[in-house]
């Protein structure tokens, strides 16, 4: 369930490496340290003489982080960098449910910080996970596949829904319980039918897809989607779920998916065909307003908060955790992200940057400089 942070995923191989990284749909994922065998690295490294920063990050970071972390660590000899990548909020529960002691925390959804780490609390000092956060990068939604996807030649920007909603199309979509793209997927889809101007556009393509409904309330103000606590694909359908948006490229790439709603910079990352969608739905235009869809989780995992979604601009967060064992190491990484070379590393790999990056909450001295 753990690795570290590779340069490039690797074709079939990022199936199984994904498959491990997620464990599914749904099952809590074990720590790193509790697997058959795996050592403990915070103690390996102090054996050592050596810093092991432990860093969790949302899958669509897994390409720009491993060349950050590469970075990273030529700069700082004494730190090691594992890193794991999940769903966003699969990111979160490692620290909120797990209690497992991360250094970097990084999400696509900085709202996921305030929402559940700021309301829970650290067991052994019930301080709350976190207080700040820093808002430091954005995204939009795209529309990936190749060219041997089903309909490759005449899908555009005007009939992309009515081509994923046909029953011989195989699409590939995140699990919103656990992932920012699966949930974001669900608001684009609830902005579409007015943007437009075909209410049925979500369920022509939702509807009768899952074990348990996926549901839309519209208003004249906006839509209400409520996500089931249990969701899983039926089976020849077409429409294929996976834990984590990362676990769905592998499958364009070997043919087994023909479309998947990803991130544009993970489509460029891996070469693959992109349909870029209007920016009233990609989720990430600026001075647009998303507010009109909500996505309500009906579903009893966290303890003291029960997740609800509004449609906002995209926008990436990270936070050190108050538990976290290397505070100091874990601001100089911060530091080298949101500095010169880091902010260079996520541009070449196709990652756009908030410039300056946003602070939130009481963020660390050391990070002041960095945000405004």
């Amino acid at each position: 369930m753990s690795r570290r942070s590779p340069g490039r995923p690797v074709g079939p191989l990022g199936i199984l490496l994904s498959a491990l990284l997620v464990a599914g749909c749904g099952g809590s994922v074990p720590a790193a340290s509790t697997l058959p065998g795996a050592a403990d690295p915070t103690t390996a490294g102090a054996a050592s003489g050596r810093t092991t920063l432990i860093v969790f990050g949302a899958g669509s970071l897994i390409i720009p982080f491993g060349d950050l972390v590469k970075a990273f660590e030529a700069r700082n000899p004494g730190i090691d960098v594992e890193a794991q990548y999940h769903g966003s909020i699969q990111v979160i529960r490692h620290v909120s449910e797990l209690h497992e002691k991360v250094d970097v925390v990084a999400t696509a959804d900085a709202a996921l910080i305030p929402m559940l780490l700021y309301a829970e609390s650290d067991p052994e000092t019930g301080r709350p996970y976190a207080d700040w956060y820093i808002r430091f990068a954005s995204n939009r939604l795209a529309l990936a596949y190749s060219p041997k996807s089903k309909y490759a030649s005449e899908i555009n920007a005007k009939n992309w829904y009515e081509i994923l909603s046909r029953r011989d199309v195989r699409v590939g979509i995140s699990d919103p319980r656990f992932d920012a793209v699966g949930y974001r997927t669900l608001m684009l889809y609830g902005l579409a039918g007015s943007f437009y101007k075909k209410p049925s556009l979500f369920d022509d393509m939702f509807k009768d897809r899952f074990t348990s409904p996926v549901t839309i309330f519209r208003e004249d103000d906006g839509a209400t989607i409520t996500v089931p606590e249990v969701l899983e694909s039926k089976p020849e359908t077409g429409l294929v779920m996976r834990g984590d948006s990362s676990m769905l490229v592998p499958l364009l790439e070997t043919g087994d998916l023909d479309y998947a709603f990803e991130y544009e910079s993970v489509i460029q990352q891996h070469g693959l065909s992109m349909l870029s969608l209007p920016d009233a739905l990609n989720l990430g235009a600026e001075n647009t307003d998303y507010s009109k869809v909500v996505i309500d989780l009906d579903f009893h995992r966290f303890a003291s908060v029960k997740p609800e979604f509004r449609g906002e601009r995209i926008g990436y967060g990270i936070t050190i955790p108050a538990n976290a064992p290397h505070p100091g190491a874990a601001a100089q990484f911060v530091q080298f992200l949101l500095g010169p070379e880091g902010r260079a590393i996520m541009t070449r790999d196709y990652h756009p940057m908030f410039d300056p990056a946003l602070c939130s909450g009481t963020v660390p001295v050391a990070l002041r400089a960095s945000c405004a």
